[in-house]
């Protein structure tokens, strides 16, 4: 029997990711627990195109800037943002 508890994510992709993968948003399922960063890997794995991400993207849970490490829960929103080009 499978015990495990999958969570569908919401993963939005801006400017150049969003070229890169093709798509401004897509709906991931992953196993929880689970982090940003596994995100990030099923996002590499599922899409065309999206190997050319970075393995450590800007992201963001539920418009909170956030590091890799921090979990997600089922529903929750993803968002991939290229690094801010200027200065």
């Amino acid at each position: 029997m499978d015990t495990a508890t999958q969570a569908t994510v919401r993963v939005r992709f801006f400017a150049r990711y969003a070229e890169l993968v093709g798509r401004s948003e897509a709906a991931v399922s992953l196993p929880l627990p689970a982090t940003v960063g596994d995100v990030v890997r099923r996002v590499r794995e599922d899409f065309p195109g999206a190997s050319a991400l970075p393995e450590r993207p800007l992201a963001a849970v539920n418009l909170k800037q956030v590091k890799l490490d921090a979990h997600v829960q089922d529903g929750d929103e993803v968002a991939l943002l290229p690094p801010i080009a200027g200065g």
